[in-house]
């Protein structure tokens, strides 16, 4: 993710006190954020997702490229330094190698979690429980439609599946 880095010229650089939440979940600002230096938590809902601290790291991408609200809350674990990008599509369509970047990124985040679905899938599948339907969840990823992705929570079921 470091590489990322050098590519944030432009960005104005944001000094963020811990304690601060930087993305709210459901709010849609279009803004993309690149972490210099510092801890911050992914929270969604009341459950801490990730807490992370490697400079580069992205945040608000999936917002801005779904054109969505946030899915998550960010907050600054400890003081934090941070990259802002007000309009980020802009910024994105201005820099390829930017967004080749995320898309990098976000390629492995989805590898990772279909790897672990199908592992899922494969170690539940003679149990009958409701692990049993990832199969079902996995299939309905594949096939999705880009415009008709909808983040699904505890309290919304995704009709799709």
């Amino acid at each position: 993710m470091r590489a990322i880095l050098d590519h944030c010229s432009g960005g104005t650089r944001r000094s963020v006190p811990a304690g601060t939440e930087f993305i709210q979940e459901g709010g849609k600002t279009g803004h993309l954020f690149v972490l210099i230096d510092g801890k911050v938590e992914v929270v969604k809902g009341d459950n801490l997702v990730a807490v992370i601290e490697e400079p580069g790291a992205v945040f608000g991408e999936m917002s801005v490229l779904l054109d969505k609200p946030h899915s998550a809350r960010v907050r600054a674990a400890s003081d934090c330094v941070l990259y802002e990008f007000d309009d980020a599509a802009s910024f994105l369509r201005e820099r390829p190698a930017m967004a080749l970047l995320i898309a990098q990124l976000l390629a492995q985040r989805l590898h990772v979690a279909t790897s672990y679905l199908a592992d899922l899938m494969h170690q539940y599948a003679d149990h009958g429980t409701h692990l049993a339907m990832v199969g079902e969840v996995l299939q309905s990823m594949i096939n999705l439609p880009p415009m008709q992705v909808a983040p699904g929570s505890d309290q919304q079921s995704d009709p799709r599946i």
